[in-house]
């Protein structure tokens, strides 16, 4: 019963799996941007004894995966959402994929931060925001690699891999969003995941 929530939100995350694979947009592009998700969740499983992360860091990696799920299915530039959102706002494209990027910064912002902290990396705790921004931009720019090299095994969906519909700035913009997404979690969460951490600390 201890671990109950976890293994609710392992099966929640199944069930979005399942659905984001049946008539996904295209499946070699759904292999290619799911992939990471399931990866993730392999990683989270193997490491879970070992360093079990607080439930804040928990929920947000959650959302990530949903949104890297919900993406997979339809591609990034065709979520209907954001198609509605693009209509009403008049946008030139479909911006899902910067949400998607927003939390790729403010995801591994939580995680980070929680390890450097919890494993006492850093001898200076003034040094923290500084390395959890540098990681998760390393990340950023890790996954624009990856998706250049998607782009060049699927040369027929290399444009719906990449996601740029046109904007010759896509990449840039994308890592804009990702240290966005970092420095929000440090302005607005650091003291709830400090809290968190101390509870969890103390519960050992």
């Amino acid at each position: 019963m201890k671990n109950l929530k976890y293994w609710l939100g392992l099966l929640l995350i199944a069930i979005v799996t399942v659905w984001s694979g049946i008539d996904a947009y295209e499946t070699t592009l759904w292999f290619l941007e799911a992939g990471l998700c399931l990866v993730g969740v392999a990683a989270l499983l193997l490491t879970f004894n070992k360093f079990k992360f607080t439930n804040l860091t928990y929920t947000i990696i959650f959302f990530e995966f949903i949104i890297l799920l919900v993406g997979a299915h339809y591609s990034y530039a065709r979520v209907p959402l954001f198609d509605w959102i693009r209509e009403v706002f008049d946008q030139d494209r479909n911006n899902y994929d910067k949400l998607g990027h927003f939390f790729q910064g403010f995801a591994p912002a939580f995680i980070s931060r929680e390890i450097l902290i919890r494993l006492k990396v850093l001898n200076k705790r003034s040094w923290l925001p500084f390395f959890v921004v540098c990681i998760s931009l390393s990340i950023s720019a890790f996954y624009e690699l990856i998706e250049w090299w998607g782009a060049l095994l699927i040369e027929s969906s290399a444009d719906d891999f990449l996601g740029m519909q046109g904007y010759e700035w896509d990449t840039q913009s994308d890592m804009l969003c990702a240290m966005l997404g970092a420095i929000s979690m440090l302005v607005f969460f650091s003291r709830w995941q400090d809290k968190q951490i101390n509870k969890l600390t103390n519960e050992k």
